[in-house]
């Protein structure tokens, strides 16, 4: 028995690690750069906008294009193209108007967030659905968002070390050759399907495709519309839409928060912003863990939703109790719990998508990562204007309130009912 299947999910991860460092940046950074640039708390809220926006709107188009090309090809191009555009922020002269120094930041982040929006559809759907057996797609995913925290946790300390020893500028020069880096070595290694990877057992090859849905392999054109009206496509990303509401809140004004509102030290605020990721990273992976083992043993819905509705459930309390918390060190550690529940969903909702979308996951995650950064265009703004109206305790228990109701939907989600049996050839329901 081979496993290269778990070496090309090490490779994602490490993927998935860079890819973070490098969106996170900004948000560590944003201090300094407000400071170097003149920038306001509400012109920072549109740069960080403007790559959620870039992210949010070509998750589904990046999920067909990855489709067409293949996940070899096309993750190679996206981790060079982050490469560039990290330069470039970096680059970007102060000597210039500041709505023109504005306007080149939110543009370069928009390309940021463009360029790294096929990522998880491509790999949490397309290279999870055919490097990995039947009823065992959460746990591969779920180690994805595993690199993703680190990559966040280190961007704290790391950057924020980066920006006070060199400059903010040099932070994003010096980390942009990782990605590069990361393009060359998934190009070497990686194949678009098990069969073609000549380290693949025969042994390993039987793993990966017992008890797999019959239906092929070959992608037909227009698929996408079939896609896009499944009914549990658009619940599942209605839910995650709810829940990312909590995870942006995390990812754009974590480290901002504990400076300003619970008045730790800069490099205190870089290394306490770390801490809900590295939690976090653990809620990941029991998630991905807890899933799989469910959904073997009870079947896809029972095994995808508890562990939904239990994450998103006891995020909405820990958020409130960090809220509410007086001490700043006991804010720190609600708020590492409150990531590690929210966290623990992110299996579920990946391999849920993957189970009804079958062999069009790349396509089905597209949309599902469409609904769950859309959100993060909104956030990015929200949050800062209803801090500044009303103070941060109704910030968070808005994003308590949208946890709330991602635990309700997916009382409402189907993850056995899979796309190709589900539906004519019409695309009505069968019946």
């Amino acid at each position: 028995m081979s496993h290269v299947r778990w070496r090309i999910v090490a490779l994602l991860v490490i993927a998935s690690f860079v890819a973070y460092l490098l969106r996170t940046n900004m948000s560590v950074a944003g201090e300094r750069v407000m400071s170097d640039l003149g920038l306001s708390g509400v012109q920072l809220g549109l740069v960080l906008a403007a790559f959620a926006w870039g992210y949010a709107l070509f998750q589904f188009p990046g999920g067909v294009w990855g489709e067409r090309l293949g996940a070899r090809r096309a993750l190679t191009w996206m981790a060079v193209a982050w490469g560039v555009l990290n330069l470039l922020v970096g680059v970007v002269p102060d000597d210039l108007a500041p709505t023109a120094v504005l306007a080149a930041l939110v543009v370069l982040r928009f390309l940021m967030g463009a360029a790294q929006a096929a990522l998880f559809p491509v790999t949490g759907g397309d290279v999870v659905y055919h490097w990995f057996p039947y009823a065992s797609w959460a746990l591969p995913n779920a180690l994805m968002n595993v690199g993703l925290t680190f990559g966040a946790a280190a961007a704290g300390p790391l950057i924020a070390w980066l920006s006070g020893a060199a400059g903010w500028r040099e932070s994003f020069l010096l980390t942009s050759p990782l990605a590069v880096l990361i393009g060359v070595a998934w190009w070497w290694y990686a194949r678009d399907r098990p069969a073609d990877h000549p380290a693949v057992s025969p042994a390993e090859l039987r793993l990966i495709d017992a008890d797999r849905p019959p239906g092929g392999s070959q992608v037909e054109r227009g698929a996408w519309r079939l896609v896009l009206r499944d009914r549990n496509i658009l619940l599942i990303a209605a839910a995650y839409f709810c829940s990312n509401y909590v995870f942006y809140f995390f990812f754009n004004w974590l480290y901002i928060y504990l400076v300003d509102v619970r008045r730790f030290t800069v490099l205190q605020g870089g290394w306490l912003s770390a801490v809900p990721w590295i939690v976090g990273a653990g809620g990941a992976a029991a998630g991905g863990f807890l899933s799989d083992h469910l959904a073997r043993r009870h079947g896809l819905r029972l095994g995808y939703r508890i562990p939904g509705v239990l994450g998103l459930s006891g995020a909405a309390i820990l958020l409130l109790a960090a809220a509410g918390a007086g001490n700043p060190y006991v804010a720190v550690v609600l708020l590492a719990l409150c990531l590690a529940f929210q966290q623990l969903t992110e299996g579920p909702f990946w391999a849920a998508t993957v189970a009804v979308s079958g062999k069009h996951a790349s396509t089905g995650c597209g949309i599902l990562n469409t609904g769950g950064n859309i959100v993060g265009g909104v956030g990015a703004l929200l949050v800062p204007l209803t801090a500044e109206r009303l103070g941060w305790i109704p910030a968070l228990a808005t994003a308590s309130a949208f946890a709330v109701v991602g635990a309700a939907l997916w009382l409402l989600i189907r993850p056995d009912e899979q796309l190709e049996r589900a539906t004519t050839l019409s695309g009505a329901r069968a019946p």
